[in-house]
């Protein structure tokens, strides 16, 4: 992506999309395609069904960029979709399992509250990707080397990001600032 789409808020991005900007929509691709890739790789796909679900993820978002009311609810519509898609692929092949009428019928089904305490743990963790995705270049590379365990030295994130040491905090702290805002769009909260 270059430097000044990286930076570009995605509002910008989707009007300039809409308006028939090829850049933009692949500014926009580049931007959310890792995004979609954590959403599918979280479901376990095949490389053929993962390849899939992120053509059509695109494809919905073409058809509908007009329908988003706020651009920076864009990551959300993206984590929707992909999961949608994701779901649909699944349901398209679910098994059929062959009870003997005779038999003793279907075993009872404890799973359901681990599998919704799960469900619900993924889609918190999509929201937050879709957040950090929207943040630009710089500060979410800031943010994600915070993650490391043990977090590295200022000097060391200094010379990783080619960032002066007196910018760290300030960075930081405009991309936390930032994060919130998209968390309060996205519902993260």
């Amino acid at each position: 992506m270059d430097g000044d789409a990286a930076e570009r808020p995605v509002s910008v991005l989707v009007a300039e999309a809409l308006a028939g900007d090829h850049r933009s929509w692949n500014a926009i691709v580049e931007r959310y395609t890792p995004l979609v890739l954590s959403v599918v790789r979280r479901q376990r796909l095949s490389s053929a069904d993962a390849e899939d679900v992120v053509q059509v993820v695109w494809l919905r978002l073409v058809e509908h960029l007009r329908d988003v009311r706020d651009p920076r609810a864009l990551p959300r519509y993206i984590v929707q979709t992909a999961t949608h898609e994701c779901y649909r692929l699944f349901g398209a092949r679910r098994h059929v399992v062959l009870v003997d009428p005779m038999g003793p019928g279907l075993p009872e089904r404890d799973d359901a509250p681990e599998v919704d305490s799960r469900m619900l743990a993924t889609e918190r963790q999509e929201k937050l990707l879709a957040a950090l995705a929207d943040l630009p270049d710089r500060q979410r590379a800031l943010l994600l080397l915070f993650l490391e365990d043990p977090p590295p030295s200022y000097e060391e994130i200094s010379r990783r990001l080619d960032m002066p040491i007196g910018s760290i905090g300030p960075t930081r702290a405009r991309a936390l600032a930032r994060l919130r805002e998209v968390a309060d769009v996205l519902a993260l909260r």
